[in-house]
């Protein structure tokens, strides 16, 4: 009786089970912010569920009571009642995350997604990207309309922080964008890690190559948490250090950069029109406000790559306004 490094599976007697199967460690109604989604439905909340067990090794991890523990006790959320809680508790959106739900809530999720889209909500996964191509297919398939990736630095450096390659990652953002999934990319800037301005702009690039201009790039402050001491780094990111990674997405020609972690919050935290400046989306902490009613600039009529909901309850996609 094995388990793999994650912990999720078991393998009994040659059978495979999968013990992390509705077997939630955290849950909560999330603001899409904390996600961080803020191109899409920035101002909406999602029923966000956890699991046991992670596939990388980050010794910064920031959810390392669960993702470095294999499941220790059960508290199962059926299908049934995850869509009952979201009814409840006014959710719009279901979102797999905390810690690598690709791995401990996939099938999960193929049972949650569909009932969720049933009643008209949305299915995001926060994922570090680490899976197979038939994996992506399948959760496409089963209705995954968004997702928040995690690129954590750049080849030939990074994988020996977190035991991976990143260029399937990198892969995978694309199948998903190309799928017509909403994809945003999320670096958590940690010094001594990924810092150094090479490797920041060769990720905003590769972001506007692969991805398009207008994938938002999520910036985000560091703190030390888990065994990133113990390894060497230090106890965070300067304020200083993720405002010049934002910089260098806009001088490489991403539309949307966003500056996470940092308080008081901080301006680069809100959506301007890429075009002409004018502030479409403000965040204040987790509280968001939307100006517009459709995804076009009200002072110059540029496209704004958002999704919204309108005050009528439409759903305005930019991606299907000609």
């Amino acid at each position: 009786m094995k388990r793999g490094m994650c912990g999720a599976r078991l393998n009994f007697e040659g059978e495979l089970y999968v013990i992390t199967y509705g077997n939630i460690s955290s849950i909560s109604n999330n603001p899409m912010s904390k996600k961080p989604f803020f191109n899409y439905f920035p101002d909406e909340y999602a029923l966000t569920v956890g699991s046991w067990g992670c596939n990388f090794v980050c010794p910064w991890c920031q959810n390392y009571e669960i993702s470095k523990t294999w499941a220790k006790s059960c508290y199962y959320l059926s299908p049934g009642r995850f869509i009952d809680t979201m009814r409840r508790v006014g959710s719009m959106g279901t979102s797999f995350s905390f810690n690598e739900p690709s791995v401990t809530l996939l099938e999960y999720s193929l049972d949650v997604m569909p009932l969720a889209r049933k009643n008209g909500w949305f299915n995001t996964y926060v994922t570090n990207g680490y899976m197979t191509s038939e994996a992506i297919e399948i959760l496409v398939k089963h209705g995954l309309d968004a997702a928040n990736i995690d690129i954590k630095g750049c080849p030939g450096t990074i994988e020996r922080w977190i035991g991976a390659d990143v260029n399937i990652v990198w892969r995978n953002a694309k199948l998903l964008k190309q799928r017509g999934v909403h994809v945003e990319i999320t670096t958590l800037v940690i010094p001594k890690v990924n810092d150094d301005e090479e490797c920041l702009r060769s990720i905003a690039r590769r972001i506007k190559r692969e991805l398009g201009p207008e994938t938002p790039w999520h910036v985000t402050r560091y703190f030390a948490m888990y065994k990133a001491l113990e390894k060497g780094l230090p106890p965070e990111t300067p304020v200083e250090t993720v405002e010049r990674a934002y910089e260098i997405g806009k001088e490489e020609g991403l539309l949307y950069v966003y500056v996470g972690n940092v308080w008081p919050p901080h301006p680069y935290e809100n959506t301007y029109c890429p075009n002409c400046g004018e502030l479409i989306i403000e965040r204040i902490g987790l509280r968001t406000r939307v100006l517009v009613e459709e995804p076009i600039c009200p002072k110059c009529g540029e496209l704004l790559h958002i999704v919204i909901r309108n005050r009528r309850g439409e759903i305005r996609d930019w991606r299907k306004i000609s």
